[in-house]
């Protein structure tokens, strides 16, 4: 979706709002996804010379556990706010998605949204202990025998280090 900031900034009077469908399914988030389309809701509103926009959404992030590899499914929400000005629209640094007319790409401003909510490490549960190094199960249903401690040659100049971690 692309909002006309700069006519919205001379023109508008009236509150803009939209619900739009967003596909964000090529994207990828750090090994996560969004194959859903979102449902985003984009709301403009005047005030003299700013205007304040919101974003907001709501999408099903799938992934993997990065310690036991399970399929991990989450929720997560988008919720943001801005106020522009209409010299913001000629900053070559300004941080929203604008192409050089002032049109703002909403999906853009999404999927940025969005890779900076959802967590680059996912977890099945905070407490998940990951793979057995021995057999590849997942610790909770390992059967191994725990591995034997194979002392390597310690450094006589480290060896007070060794006797610390023995306590």
């Amino acid at each position: 979706m692309q909002f006309d900031l700069r006519k919205f900034i001379a023109t508008g009077v009236k509150p803009y709002h939209a619900e739009f469908q967003c596909d964000l399914s090529a994207y990828d988030y750090a090994g996560a996804r969004i194959p859903q389309p979102v449902t985003a809701v984009f709301d403009a509103q005047t005030d003299g010379d700013e205007v304040q926009i919101t974003l907001r959404a709501k999408a099903s992030v799938h992934g993997e556990c990065a310690r036991c590899l399970d399929p991990v499914t989450r929720e997560e929400t988008v919720d943001t706010e801005w106020i522009v000005k209409e010299r913001d629209l000629d900053d070559p640094d300004f941080d929203l998605p604008l192409d050089e007319k002032g049109h703002l790409d909403v999906d853009e401003w999404l999927n940025q949204e969005f890779m900076f909510q959802i967590p680059t490490v996912l977890l099945c549960s905070p407490d998940c202990t990951g793979l057995c190094p021995q057999c590849g199960k997942k610790k909770a249903e390992c059967t191994c025998p725990p591995a034997e401690q194979t002392d390597a040659p310690v450094d006589t100049r480290l060896a007070i280090l060794k006797s610390l971690l023995n306590r």
